[in-house]
């Protein structure tokens, strides 16, 4: 067995025959050092049910072992089919208590190729390859199985593109596939190329070979002035029972593994300008992308520094040096008045941290008052007049160590030392409804488990010397879910006092003025948490938006708009260009204590903001189309959400919309439990926490 072909965890082949799938798989000898026994298994990524596959080893090396898999899909088609994705995982048991895994990785493409096709319910089933490049398997609704395994630009700029192309189940009858083009669109503007190719056959068998290759000239098309990036799709021509119809590809990935043919730069004189085009896969998923741009050396030599410098930036090396200089100028003598302020990691300028900062610029000039800003952000605290650093410069590397109050609302990263005699004063974000740190008994964020999720918790929450609760209720939890021993202060939430100071319609039109929103409007705020499961990778999590845009333009958009506020953990831009002048993307608003004060109707599911919005004794719609999901598997809730929530529970947009209808008809009335809700979670907050908060620490 040659293992300098192998690499740990990798599959080598994958053979599909009448409904078996027979793969190998590599696997390093150490693996299976103090391992009892051992499988190949797939897991359903949604119920984390586990499907056991036969598996053997069938070579042995000195260092690899060369395992096969066996999975009949046939047999176990029913239980497959209650999940949508099934992962393939190496499962080692060690002991009862103790075992490890491996996610098996996989590298070529057309793996999709190898489907069973489910007809009486229109379904494929198919192993593919995840953004993160790892082997799994899933079911889902015909669709077109394409990707590029080739491309080529000549010297004349003619581009040829080479892949693979399936279309189940018509494309097993070549008659029923009438036409197919290779689509070609840009971000520069509107120009959508559409180049016809055939599919390869083969002669012996005159069967559809599951092959493409087009061609067209690429220098017509170059952009001279901007950067511009073309992407690529197919499309089919498809006769079904209902007739012709057009199906589009999703956008086609690049699997080439060959150096050299992965990454190309070709160089073109057009019209005079000499133009680079560059062809490569994104970064991340893995899609081909073709660029081209004029040639400017100097340009090229900015981006190049500039690459070089963020290379070194965040390598290992320069991070524990940068580190280990933050511990030595933590020794040096404290400024008494010097306080840094952040908020949600650098990103806003907003919640308690500025409610704070306000109160003692107004109060106290006495301190010198400064912000830290991630660089990505910074230029909305400057343009503020506000003093800023960029989180982690060598400024903030200079300044942080030094300040004698920190005062944040998030937590700060786990390596950062709290020098003696600084005061760390955390705010924290939100009352709890769903179970927090030490509570939580799984977790299920990317880049951690249970156990060192809640460690890493503890340590941070053991550098806090005060916390504010926004009520008894948190106080308790906090103090439990934390493991804070320190001083709580029993405050409410400074944030909150904004919304005691401003509700007014005169403040309220001016925030509506300024955000573009028409005053003859009513607004309904969706304002959804994040899942814990829901994740691109570590720190950047996804959201599905579930509510119905559409239908809620139709039945409610000559009255209302929507103002769309989404977590800050939640990575997503959404594209609301087509619902312009009725939904709104707030996300990125600076605080949403403006967007409470304008919103007529408040919508959310798990998230704290409902516990706020509260103060203003408006009405809440919970939309909660996961409630078992999120309740019994990801986080759990404190209280009996169910029976306690102060507005409906509504599972689909027809119901959210036949909740406001029924507020339009008969008008808001408090429900029956709602003094007993605002006594136990707004009865501290009355427009005077950030005064108690800032007389208890800084005296």
């Amino acid at each position: 067995m040659e293992n300098v072909s192998y690499k740990h965890g990798h599959l080598i082949s994958l053979v599909q025959q009448s409904g078996n799938y027979q793969f190998q798989i590599s696997m390093k000898e150490t693996f299976f050092e103090n391992v009892q026994t051992w499988s190949l298994l797939l897991r359903n990524r949604s119920t984390e049910e586990e499907l056991p596959i036969e598996t053997k080893v069938v070579e042995e090396g000195e260092e690899y072992k060369l395992l096969e898999g066996k999975l009949n899909f046939k047999n176990h088609q029913q239980l497959l089919l209650d999940g949508l994705y099934w992962d393939v995982y190496l499962h080692g048991e060690i002991s009862e208590e103790e075992s490890k895994r491996k996610r098996i990785k996989a590298t070529e493409g057309g793996l999709e190729l190898s489907y069973q096709l489910l007809e009486s319910k229109e379904k494929i089933f198919y192993p593919y390859i995840t953004k993160k490049g790892n082997f799994s398997f899933a079911i889902k609704d015909y669709r077109i199985l394409a990707g590029i395994n080739h491309v080529f630009l000549d010297g004349d700029g003619s581009l040829t593109v080479e892949g693979y192309f399936d279309f189940p189940p018509y494309s097993r009858d070549s008659d029923s596939v009438i036409e197919t083009n290779l689509i070609i669109r840009n971000n520069c503007d509107k120009e959508e190329l559409r180049i016809p190719f055939e599919l390869g056959f083969d002669e012996e068998h005159n069967k559809l070979d599951k092959y493409f290759k087009a061609s067209f000239d690429l220098k017509p098309h170059v952009n001279l002035t901007d950067k511009k990036y073309f992407k690529f799709y197919v499309e089919a021509n498809v006769q079904t029972e209902n007739g012709n119809e057009w199906i589009e590809s999703g956008r086609l990935k690049y699997r080439n593994k060959d150096k050299e043919l992965l990454r190309q730069q070709h160089s073109f004189i057009i019209n005079d300008v000499k133009v680079d085009i560059r062809i490569k896969p994104t970064k991340k998923s893995k899609f081909l992308s073709v660029s081209s741009m004029e040639r400017n050396f100097k340009k090229e030599l900015v981006q190049n520094t500039r690459k070089t410098i963020t290379k070194v930036r965040r390598s290992k090396r320069l991070l524990k040096a940068y580190q280990f200089a933050f511990r030595i100028f933590s020794f040096m003598p404290k400024d008494k008045k010097l306080v840094m302020f952040e908020s949600f990691h650098g990103k806003q300028y907003s919640d308690s941290p500025r409610a704070i900062y306000e109160y003692m610029k107004d109060h106290h000039p006495e301190y010198k008052l400064v912000w830290s800003a991630d660089r990505r952000h910074i230029q909305l605290f400057r343009e503020k007049g506000l003093d800023v650093i960029r989180r982690f410069s060598l400024k903030w590397l200079l300044t942080m160590p030094r300040a004698k109050y920190w005062v944040t609302n998030a937590r700060l990263p786990l390596w950062l030392h709290k020098p003696i005699g600084t005061k760390y004063l955390q705010t924290w974000h939100g009352t709890p409804l769903k179970r927090l740190a030490a509570d939580m008994e799984e977790v299920h964020m990317p880049g951690t488990n249970t156990e060192k999720y809640k460690e890493n918790f503890t340590r941070e929450s053991s550098k806090w010397d005060y916390l504010v609760a926004p009520n008894e209720y948190s106080a308790k939890i906090f103090e439990r879910a934390f493991r804070f021993d320190k001083e709580m202060i029993e405050s409410g939430y400074p944030r909150n006092d904004f919304l005691y100071s401003h509700n007014n319609k005169e403040d309220i039109d001016k925030i509506k003025e300024k955000l573009n929103i028409p005053l003859d409007k009513k607004v309904i705020m969706y304002a959804p948490t994040w899942r814990d499961n829901q994740f691109y990778q570590k720190g950047r999590y996804r959201f599905n938006l579930s509510l119905d845009l559409d239908r809620l333009r139709e039945e409610l958009g000559e009255e209302y708009v929507v103002v769309l506020r989404m977590h800050y953990l939640i990575a997503e831009n959404f594209d609301l260009s087509p619902y312009q002048g009725f939904a709104y993307d707030m996300s990125t608003y600076e605080d949403i204590r403006e967007l409470y004060l304008i919103s007529d109707i408040l919508i959310t599911d798990y998230s704290s903001v409902f516990f706020d919005y509260a103060n203003l004794r408006r009405p809440m719609i919970f939309y909660v189309y996961d409630l078992d999901e999120y309740r019994d598997k990801l986080r759990g809730f404190y209280f009996d959400f169910e029976k306690k929530a102060p507005g409906p529970l509504t599972k689909t947009t027809g119901e959210v919309i036949s909740e406001i209808k029924k507020l339009d008809k008969n008008g808001f009335v408090l429900p029956d439990d709602f003094e007993e809700f605002h006594e136990r979670f707004c009865s501290w907050e009355c427009g005077e926490s950030t005064e108690r908060v800032v007389n208890q620490v800084f005296k």
